[in-house]
């Protein structure tokens, strides 16, 4: 996606933004572990959540990749 990109993204934009599959964006919902909000039966992600979520993410491995040296 380009710098249109929407301030929310449903289901299959965000699938598209971040690469990965519909079934692999459910499974994290169901866990709990993505940010987003139920609007009605609909999925919403604020692509500023998601972006932070990454990022915390990859502070996560990049740290645990140091400890494990």
């Amino acid at each position: 996606m380009d710098s249109n990109t929407p301030a929310v993204l449903n289901i299959d934009e965000l699938a598209d933004y971040l690469k990965i599959p519909k079934s692999t964006l459910y499974k994290l919902v169901r866990e709990g572990k993505l940010p987003c909000q139920k609007v009605g039966r609909h999925w919403r992600f604020r692509k500023e959540a998601i972006d932070r979520w990454l990022d915390e993410r990859n502070n996560r491995d990049n740290q645990s990749s140091r400890e494990e040296e």
